[in-house]
């Protein structure tokens, strides 16, 4: 099984930018179209010219780990295959690491914040896709928050937020919705996910914990079979107008602050990812197509697995400075 991660970068752009409420850009469109931005701009950075050699060496470019192999930053056989294919082939703008696949390559050696780590308040927010185990969902939980502390060069982030699979807040009243809540997503695979989460508060990597999407009912089955209580919990009314007052009294007795937020949980479905990375005009060119003997590119069944997005706003200025997604998916060749 090969892993597939994807990146969008810091999609700050400008600078850090004012905090604003959610508003209606979705997450999954932020998510997708960032994506192929970043794509995009790696192609241009990497792509190789007539001469391959003498170009790379100029450019610099570097390997997975942002260091050079030689010269030129790619080794002889790389070297050689570019020379022979002048369309940009895949690995000039991804990096392989044993089984995983950086898509594209990540300059580790441009990571971090600005100022130190203290001044920040880090929001991490993970979300599960359908048909992940728990046990699954154990290992993306520390594959995704390692990403993100590599990526923003920190040991400990303020708040993790876990979004589970098929949960939502819609109805034509706030009751309606919190009544249908109760009866979404899988108790029994929340339950068995949280430890593993817990277990990231207990190493000292994420100093609080939360959730998303969970109504009154849930709430409450939640929090009698947990050892580690969410402090936040986060909800999407942008289909009831209102928080439900069931909700808004549990939370006020047991000490849980409410956040209003505007993501999705359908962030990455298998359609999209493919379309994504695949050799349509909107695609990144990775994936062959499976309709076509001759096409180059990755073969297989490709399985999104987790998405998680970060965001590291300066406290005192209340201004963020960076912003971006890590996304996983699994492909059997």
């Amino acid at each position: 099984m090969t892993k597939l991660i994807l990146s969008t970068g810091n999609i700050v752009s400008g600078g850090p930018s004012i905090i604003r409420k959610p508003g209606a850009y979705r997450s999954n469109l932020e998510l997708t179209n960032s994506l192929r931005s970043n794509f995009l701009a790696a192609q241009q950075d990497y792509a190789p010219e007539d001469d391959v050699e003498s170009a790379a060496d100029e450019e610099g470019i570097p390997d997975a780990n942002g260091t050079s192999n030689g010269a030129n930053g790619l080794s002889p056989a790389e070297t050689e295959h570019a020379a022979s294919n002048k369309l940009a082939p895949e690995f000039f703008w991804t990096a392989r690491e044993g089984d995983v696949i950086f898509v594209p390559r990540i300059d580790w050696s441009a990571a971090g914040l600005q100022e130190e780590a203290t001044q920040y308040d880090i929001t991490v927010k993970i979300f599960f896709l359908p048909n992940t185990s728990p046990a699954e969902r154990s290992q993306y939980a520390k594959e995704a928050l390692d990403l993100v502390l590599k990526e923003l060069q920190v040991l400990e982030i303020n708040l993790l937020v876990v979004s589970f699979p098929g949960m939502s807040f819609e109805g034509d009243c706030s009751w309606e919705a919190d009544k249908q809540n109760a009866h979404q997503g899988n108790d029994e695979e929340e339950f068995a996910t949280w430890p593993a989460i817990e277990d990231l508060q207990r190493r000292r990597l994420v100093k609080k914990l939360g959730i998303a999407e969970f109504g009154s009912e849930k709430l409450g089955r939640f929090l009698k079979r947990v050892q580690i209580r969410p402090s936040v919990n986060q909800i999407n009314i942008k289909n009831c107008c209102d928080v439900p007052p069931p909700l808004i009294k549990l939370a006020k007795a047991e000490g849980i602050e409410l956040l209003v937020h505007s993501d999705t949980t359908d962030i990455l479905s298998k359609g999209t990812l493919r379309e994504l990375l695949g050799p349509g005009l909107q695609g990144a060119g990775i994936l062959a197509d499976p309709g076509s003997e001759t096409s180059k590119g990755l073969k297989g069944e490709l399985t999104p697995q987790w998405v998680v997005k970060y965001t590291a706003v300066v406290r005192d200025r209340g201004v963020i400075e960076n912003k971006g997604y890590f996304a996983s998916a699994g492909l059997a060749e």
